[in-house]
């Protein structure tokens, strides 16, 4: 039977200085600017998408940047470090690059056999690479970094939970997950165990709950084909319990959200129809793009969002 879920579709985060923003995820890590719009359930606020050439589903990275916001902790309950893949001999690079921007970066650690990075944005989000062979997606770059260098998509996500088994029970009953391997306190999941699909649970029994605001991830989506096979895992988690919202119209994607056990909010969104229905695939990103229910308070909006400017020359 064909899957349901395929793996990750994009993770949100909540930042803060928009300009700073696009400067560390353009900027510093080469990841292409494919949408300007706005948070649809907040029009004063930008939505930011970040992904490969085209914003393909697994390579996503999207922010809800609100000037001046407090950061918040990371903690229990929540999506912790986002990890992103590179190839295999990319990790020395990795390390020079952030170093010459003034990012502190761990030691290389190795994990499931493989080796990476790991660091924090100017929200101190956390961020890891994870240098593997097993990815043949092309990623992206400005032309900036070395195409054989530049992050291809996902590699993965943390979340760190006080508790694994309804966590668990949920990804591999409901969700098309299957059980990898455990290291200490740490248990990964995948639907084909291969960069773009996998999530750990990292558990931590009397860890601090986290706080949700800037440099902390809002929630992960996670990827379906279409309306119908939507349709059919929102029927499957409310069977079971799930608290499901109705079906939301994103414009690139159609969205259903809940709470998993542990306190994360997951998403399922669609594959179709993707980011170049209102932008040609040379120019993604270089307009402030509105929903048609938007278009009437465009000036409004406009005026009351942050000027920002994609400068992708400070960052070669």
């Amino acid at each position: 039977m064909t899957p349901l879920i395929t793996g990750i579709h994009h993770i949100t985060a909540i930042a803060g200085s928009p300009q700073k923003n696009i400067d560390f995820y353009s900027g510093i890590l080469g990841l292409r600017l494919v949408k300007k719009t706005i948070n649809f359930d907040a029009p004063d606020v930008y939505h930011f998408y970040f992904g490969d050439e085209l914003g393909r589903p697994g390579t996503v990275f999207t922010t809800f940047p609100f000037s001046g916001a407090r950061k918040g902790t990371k903690g229990t309950g929540e999506l912790t470090y986002t990890a992103f893949s590179i190839g295999k001999d990319s990790l020395d690079y990795w390390i020079e690059r952030l170093k010459k921007f003034g990012i502190i970066v761990s030691d290389v650690q190795s994990r499931f056999g493989e080796k990476l990075i790991r660091f924090e944005d100017h929200d101190s989000m956390g961020i890891e690479l994870v240098a593997n062979d097993q990815d043949d997606r092309p990623g992206w770059t400005y032309g900036h970094i070395p195409s054989q260098h530049s992050i291809k998509g996902f590699y993965g996500a943390t979340l760190n939970l006080r508790a694994k088994e309804l966590t668990a029970k949920l990804l591999t009953e409901h969700m098309d997950y299957r059980y990898i391997g455990q290291e200490g306190d740490r248990f990964r999941y995948g639907t084909e165990g291969k960069p773009g699909d996998i999530v750990d649970l990292l558990i931590d029994k009397i860890g601090n709950r986290g706080v949700q605001s800037a440099g902390t991830v809002h929630h992960i989506a996670f990827r379906t084909a279409n309306t119908l096979t939507q349709l059919q895992i929102q029927e499957i988690l409310m069977k079971n319990g799930y608290q499901v919202t109705e079906v939301k119209d994103r414009n690139y994607f159609k969205s259903i959200y809940f709470r998993e056990p542990g306190g994360v909010l997951f998403e399922i969104a669609t594959d179709e129809p993707g980011f170049a229905i209102d932008e040609d695939e040379a120019h993604l990103g270089e307009l402030i793009k509105l929903p048609s229910w938007a278009e009437s308070s465009r000036e409004k909006i406009e005026k009351n969002l942050t000027p920002v400017k994609l400068d992708i020359e400070s960052y070669a």
